[in-house]
């Protein structure tokens, strides 16, 4: 580093070291002028032209001459003193840097590539280095299902969904299809799709729910793809039959709660509305083992991403009702408001398709 910042001074000192210009390069309009006057002399001494004609054109470039050298920009005067300040910062730069790096750095710790940390004892490395040495062994082990089972979950808690669906989906491949596996691999899936049940989690639900029928998990998400789909009853009898047998202490009985209530309250919900990004059924349960601040964080995303849908495709009242309950239930008032007055916008020319989005912010005492 001490190396290269010498360099990089002495790009700046070599230049100083040279002066001032002790003239300036020559306009190309005055030597266009010149080359123009011996022109007409030759045009003379050929006998093209008479010598008052030719007086004439002289004074005339003459006078062009005259002003392009007024014109040319004065030579730079030599200033002694400001290059020996500027060489002098060009020296000390470089100089407090490396100084204040030995000073306050730690030039004695020694590197820490990759493959050294990977030799860390396992009760010593961190989260990125454990992650480091189960992917490691796996690149050299593509095979073991165990470790892809096992860095599965990290990487859902990350929210490196895609890297989850296809661990889940190798641990599935290389140690077979059990309740839980598929379960896995579907929720994985549903977070990869901000919380839409894409048809291969919808398969991997249902063969979840086969091989155990007792499973909430597979059940609910299954529920919530009938939803999704704008199947109302089919949804309706889903979400009472899980309900029936649910333990009243059960983190996921207030979500599917509500869902029902929504579907038994209302009309079916559209293949826009179901499709539109933002917190749903499936994420509150997706979440439901994440530490608040990680709950947070992914709610107020697929939130945002709701947002930006809206601004590109505003005419969906569905999902400006689920925006404005969305930033109601984050306490975001001011931004309710906000997404009220941009439905109002969106769509004044539909008073009828408008009252969702009224109705919701009314509940909430928003006007």
């Amino acid at each position: 580093m001490a190396v290269l910042a010498a360099a990089a001074a002495l790009v700046v000192l070599v230049p100083l070291s040279r002066g001032g210009r002790a003239a300036g390069a020559p306009s190309p309009a005055i030597a266009i002028y010149r080359d123009q006057l011996e022109e007409v002399d030759r045009d003379v001494s050929r006998g093209l032209i008479a010598e008052s004609e030719a007086e004439a054109a002289r004074t005339e470039i003459a006078r062009r001459l005259i002003r392009a050298d007024a014109e040319a920009a004065p030579p730079e005067p030599d200033r002694p003193l400001a290059r020996r300040a500027a060489a002098i910062l060009a020296i000390a730069a470089p100089l407090v840097a490396f100084g204040a790096y030995l000073w306050l750095g730690s030039p004695e710790m020694p590197d820490q590539p990759l493959s050294s940390r990977l030799d860390t004892p396992l009760d010593q490395a961190d989260v990125q280095t454990l992650v480091a040495k189960v992917e490691s062994h796996l690149a050299a082990h593509p095979e073991d299902g165990a470790g892809w089972e096992v860095i599965g979950p990290v990487y859902l808690r990350a929210g490196r969904y895609d890297d989850a669906v296809r661990a889940f989906g190798n641990a599935l491949r290389i140690l077979g299809s059990t309740a839980a596996r598929e379960t896995a691999l579907g929720d994985a899936m549903v977070r990869a799709n901000n919380g839409l049940v894409i048809a291969d989690a919808h398969a991997a639900f249902e063969r979840a729910a086969k091989l155990d029928p007792t499973a909430i998990a597979p059940r609910f998400y299954l529920a919530v793809a009938l939803g999704q789909d704008g199947k109302k009853p089919e949804a309706v009898a889903a979400w009472q039959a899980l309900l029936k047998d649910a333990p009243a202490d059960a983190a996921w009985a207030p979500v599917a709660r509500a869902a029902l209530a929504k579907l038994e309250g209302s009309a079916a919900p559209t293949a826009a509305a179901s499709a539109a990004p933002g917190p749903s059924e499936a994420d509150a349960a997706a979440s439901a083992d994440m530490a608040p601040e990680e709950r947070l964080q992914m709610i107020n995303g697929m939130v945002a991403q709701l947002a930006g849908k809206l601004a590109a495709n505003p005419d969906d009242p569905e999902g400006w009702a689920r925006l404005v309950r969305s930033y109601i239930v984050l306490g975001r008032t001011d931004d309710a408001r906000d997404a009220l007055k941009k439905a109002r916008t969106a769509l004044a020319a539909s008073p009828d398709r408008l009252a969702p989005v009224e109705a919701e912010a009314r509940s909430a005492g928003i006007e």
